[in-house]
């Protein structure tokens, strides 16, 4: 059985304070490091994925074009390269963008409490999705996601609402 993955601890000031299992850390809802990679297009469209739905929170919601979390030793560009790659199938360049921190309750008695770093990249091709990680995923013109995320806010999770209303100025390239 391969081991939990871990999740890198952190206090206010984003510096690492321990690793917890990713589920615990979500049971407890201790602060840890996340990031959250937006992928643009050309056409000033938002490549957005749709979470699997056997996934232990958020599943089959609508949300950015990867997230996760780092590993240990791991930057916030290495971590969103990588996770992009496992979700999504490609590799673009990332840079570091905005970070906020957020807690969100959710229905299954888990809660998100992030640090999470904002990671913004330019890619023109079709992704080829892990099936395990993604269900679907669309370009969506980014001034459609916003209008969307008002009349059907159920479609989509939390962070990535917190992202659109409060870092917008910041994820459009």
């Amino acid at each position: 059985m391969e081991e939990e993955e871990k999740v890198i601890l952190v206090n206010e000031n984003d510096e690492q304070i321990g690793l917890m299992p990713k589920l615990e850390a979500h049971q407890k809802a201790v602060l840890h490091r996340a990031f959250s990679v937006f992928i643009m297009n050309s056409k000033n469209e938002l490549m957005l994925q749709q979470r699997a739905h056997h996934k232990y929170h958020s599943p089959g919601l609508w949300t950015n074009t990867c997230c996760s979390h780092q590993r240990e030793g791991e930057t916030n560009v290495e971590a969103g390269i990588r996770r992009l790659q496992e979700e999504m199938g490609f590799t673009t360049s990332l840079k570091d963008s905005v970070s906020f921190i957020y807690k969100a309750p959710f229905d299954n008695g888990l809660t998100e409490h992030e640090y999470d770093h904002v990671l913004l990249g330019k890619y023109e091709e079709d992704p080829v999705i892990n099936p395990e990680e993604v269900v679907d995923w669309k370009w969506m013109p980014i001034e459609a996601v916003k209008r969307d995320i008002l009349v059907h806010p159920e479609l989509y999770t939390e962070w990535f609402k917190i992202i659109f209303e409060k870092f917008y100025s910041h994820i459009t390239l």
